[in-house]
């Protein structure tokens, strides 16, 4: 036996689409994270991209767990002396894209580096329910029916 590399050429992608309306955000980022790399297929190789495309959907109403939305603070800086900033996930949501949020969690639970990049090129998050991927016929994958802990009611 020998193991099993799959090449670029070999590689066939499919779109997934998730309704985040409701979801936690740390769960949901985590099994989109998985699905971007690739990890839920048997042929997953580390070193190829080939994981799905997936399009997240209602971001906007993703839920943040615990006192994590007033408490939780994202940091980014200005580049000048001094210009470190910071805002709540609180502020973010209610902001004019509070899909950041979600692209966030997604990111960070990607591997660092050029492989990385490209797999957080295939996520498309949308704050609404609209998006202009119809032509894809995206298959609809239910996180909220996966476990009960994926979806907060309140």
């Amino acid at each position: 036996m020998s193991t099993f590399s799959a090449k670029p050429a070999e590689i066939e992608k499919k779109w997934v689409m998730i309704d985040a309306d409701g979801l936690v955000v740390g769960r949901l980022a985590s099994i989109v994270a998985l699905r971007l790399r690739g990890k839920h297929l048997p042929t997953f190789t580390p070193h190829v991209d080939c994981g799905d495309n997936v399009i997240i959907i209602n971001a906007a109403k993703a839920v943040l767990t615990g006192g994590k939305r007033e408490k939780k603070v994202y940091h980014y800086h200005t580049g000048f002396i001094g210009g470190i900033k910071e805002r709540s996930a609180k502020a973010i949501m209610a902001g004019r894209f509070p899909q950041r949020v979600v692209e966030k969690a997604v990111e960070r639970m990607l591997p660092r580096g050029p492989l990385g990049r490209r797999q957080l090129g295939n996520l498309r998050v949308y704050a609404g329910p609209d998006h202009p991927h119809a032509a894809q016929n995206p298959e609809q994958l239910d996180i909220a029916a996966m476990n009960r802990k994926n979806a907060r009611s309140a």
